[in-house]
């Protein structure tokens, strides 16, 4: 799920960019560091505005400037029980992962059979409706259960529901 969250971020700034556009060189910091970012329980998506960036304290023995730059952030969230979308990355014999945006999903298919044809692993619907599952099959999940690590997410998904599986494409 998507949220605008509040953050703070320290950011130093060497001397030698002391100048009137010191303010300009990070934020510019800032954005190439938090974009994009990974927390381990969050992905920061985009910066949506910033609230407010502290003065400068020199850091004694250094030089360095120490600021505090406070902001609003786009982030995404993932929570057990959400229904997401995402694209087969991997195919083994115990079952497939999905990646859904920054979160890896791993899928253990009960109704589905493991298959090797010519050198591409798949899964197979062994019901009337005929579904393969390979690499870069899009399919829709339920997160079943999901831990993070500083860093990284990771779940483990379901796909045994009504309206839930491969996506005709």
């Amino acid at each position: 799920m998507f949220f605008i969250h509040d953050m703070e971020e320290r950011m130093t700034l060497e001397p030698a960019y002391f100048s009137g556009e010191s303010e300009a060189k990070i934020l510019d910091e800032l954005y190439q560091r938090v974009e994009g970012r990974n927390t381990g329980t969050m992905m920061i998506v985009r910066i949506m505005s910033i609230t407010d960036v502290s003065d400068g304290e020199v850091m004694q023995g250094t030089g360095v400037a120490l600021y505090t730059v406070s902001f609003q952030a786009l982030v995404w969230q993932p929570f057990r029980g959400e229904v997401v979308d995402g694209s087969v990355t991997s195919v083994l014999m115990s079952g497939f992962f999905v990646d859904v945006g920054a979160l890896q999903v791993f899928m253990i298919p009960t109704s589905f059979q493991y298959t090797v044809e010519g050198s591409t692993p798949s899964f197979s619907d062994v019901t009337a409706d005929g579904f393969t599952i390979e690499v870069n099959t899009q399919v829709r999940l339920r997160i079943k259960g999901l831990r993070s690590e500083m860093g990284a997410m990771y779940a483990v998904g379901s796909i045994k529901e009504d309206y839930l599986g491969p996506l005709l494409q």
